[in-house]
């Protein structure tokens, strides 16, 4: 019988994040999940599905008139021959001052097909990128009672965050929360639901609840602080 050749198995990297409360004291760390979190970066798909979904963005309503549009026009300005001068027919050719635009912009969608399975790789490999360079943090549980803006502030200064990018994944019906961090400059809010590679890779940390954190793991390290216990 012929030799039966295997194909290599890939090796999944390992991370673990920091566990912080919502005062960002760390208080442990989490295992991420390494089928989301520890992917090797595909730079040529990260940049097709992020040119992708700006190209989706665009409105592509911006129009033109041809000269057969822009209204006046009709008479031959001048006779055709005698003048000395080039033969026109028409005011609103394109050379014309108040003429037509000449292979102007035309509404259009700017949309870009892109495969499922792309935007899914793409989205796990930014956050692969992310974990690798040690910008996710997991906080355990910010239940707030009421919104204020003063505490999304001390957490940001308890967990280093205050001068940088942050993109804080959040449960969009939790009104508390996206009220607390919805005033503050450096914080792009987003929902779990909608999480993209564009927002992950233009931000200098991720922050997850643990509620929110994808592909979330129940091992933890055995310094971690249980609920409940002081």
């Amino acid at each position: 019988m012929a030799n039966v050749i295997e194909k290599p198995v890939r090796e999944l990297a390992s991370h673990q994040a920091p566990l912080v409360n919502r005062e960002g004291e760390r208080i442990g760390e989490v295992a991420l999940e390494p089928s989301v979190f520890g992917l090797t970066p595909n730079i040529a798909l990260l940049h097709q599905v992020v040119t992708a979904q700006l190209a989706a963005a665009r409105r592509g309503t911006q129009s033109t008139k041809t000269r057969a549009e822009v209204s006046g026009g009709g008479r031959k300005p001048f006779r055709q021959k005698g003048t000395g001068r080039a033969r026109q027919g028409s005011i609103r050719a394109p050379h014309w001052v108040g003429g037509g635009v000449a292979l102007g912009p035309k509404p259009r969608s700017y949309e870009q097909r892109t495969p499922k399975k792309m935007k899914r790789a793409a989205l796990y490999q930014s956050l692969s990128d992310r974990a690798a360079s040690e910008a996710v943090i997991v906080v355990d549980a910010f239940a707030y009672d009421t919104p204020k803006t003063k505490a999304g502030l001390a957490f940001l200064a308890g967990a280093g965050l205050s001068d940088k990018r942050v993109l804080l994944v959040v449960d969009p019906y939790d009104y508390n929360l996206v009220r607390t961090f919805s005033n503050i400059p450096n914080v792009h809010l987003i929902d779990e639901a909608e999480l993209n590679p564009y927002d992950i890779l233009c931000s200098d940390v991720v922050v997850f609840e643990r509620s929110t954190l994808l592909g979330a793991s129940e091992e933890e390290e055995a310094g971690e602080v249980a609920e409940g216990q002081e």
